[in-house]
């Protein structure tokens, strides 16, 4: 572990970009109109408690959130290219990433640690949607795949936080390359008979659907989560229908057999730690073993009041969000 690289660094940043909360700031829920305290929203992980509407969370957020105590060690990612084809739009691109760097004190899009989880140890990615919106490009693949490698090293399951509007353009076809490389990283886990979880956040969508995102072992999704290749608009132009409603969504996605659990964010940890001592057939400590959190109604981000009654067995939810409207 480098100590400068992953430590001293990381707080200066962290300090220099901190930014004050005011006391009085609210955030308005998108799907209800709920007004919601900023830090009751932070503490109940940017869940929305009334209408159980995730919002986006930040990639340190989630991972302080999912590993045990918050505990992890940040996996330090390879230096690329960072301006490979000098693009400029009506901006350098160089720019736009000094920008995005500055904003979330992040390299790029994606952030990997190795820590604990009820216990098992494992690899986890995430995507941070503030960076470029998630895009994947040589620096986002080459950390994926660096966080994939660890969890071969140390023979680790790896989970992935999926959050990207796609490919990056202004890394072109080197931004393509990631999708096929990224690919065979997932397949090395395969053959090394080593879990590979996925969790689709909203939105997953483009090169990032098309690949190592639609490959897991359990493919999760969080409730209300956008996930598709192309736009629904543009698949409305070139088939000339109308798109059912709720077309590209958890819910719907659920139920047409593309994914095997929705599962709110508070219980995620709970069902991937148990997941991943199923799949490894290694027990739960006594410290960590309790009962399953118990199936309830989730809350689609649509449609608050959607019954979805039909699929407690695997739509799962703290009991609060069975009641709420």
């Amino acid at each position: 572990m480098n100590w400068i690289n992953n430590v001293v660094r990381p707080k200066i940043r962290s300090f220099l970009n901190k930014k004050e909360t005011p006391d009085n700031l609210w955030v308005k829920c998108p799907v209800s109109g709920e007004m919601v305290f900023y830090k009751d929203l932070e503490a109940n992980q940017w869940v929305v408690p009334g209408s159980g509407h995730h919002m986006r969370i930040k990639g340190r957020d989630r991972l302080a959130s999912f590993f045990d105590g918050g505990v992890y060690e940040e996996i330090s990612m390879p230096e690329v290219a960072h301006d490979p084809l000098k693009f400029r739009d009506t901006k350098r691109y160089s720019d736009r990433l000094r920008d995005n760097r500055n904003k979330t004190g992040m390299e790029d899009a994606v952030l990997a640690g190795e820590g604990h989880v009820l216990g098992h140890k494992i690899v986890a990615c995430v995507q941070d949607f503030d960076f470029m919106g998630g895009s994947l490009g040589m620096a986002a693949g080459e950390a994926i795949i660096t966080a994939m490698d660890q969890a071969l090293a140390h023979k680790l399951p790896f989970v992935m936080f999926a959050a990207s509007g796609g490919a990056r353009m202004q890394e072109g076809v080197l931004s393509l390359m990631q999708l096929p490389r990224t690919t065979v990283a997932v397949q090395r886990l395969r053959e090394a008979h080593l879990p590979y979880i996925v969790v689709l956040t909203n939105p997953t969508t483009g090169g990032v659907t098309a690949s190592y995102a639609m490959l897991g072992d359990v493919q999760i999704a969080e409730p209300g989560a956008l996930i598709g290749f192309a736009g629904a608009r543009v698949i409305e132009q070139t088939i000339r229908e109308k798109l059912p409603e709720g077309f590209q969504r958890s819910k719907y996605l659920h139920e047409h057999g593309m994914l095997d659990m929705v599962v709110h964010r508070h219980n995620l940890r709970d069902i991937i730690g148990s997941l991943v001592g199923i799949l490894t057939k290694q027990p739960m400590s006594e410290q960590f073993a309790s009962k399953p959190p118990k199936p309830g109604l989730g809350s689609d981000a649509e449609d608050p009041s959607t019954d979805v009654s039909g699929d407690d067995d695997l739509l799962i939810a703290p009991p609060e969000a069975a009641h709420a409207e």
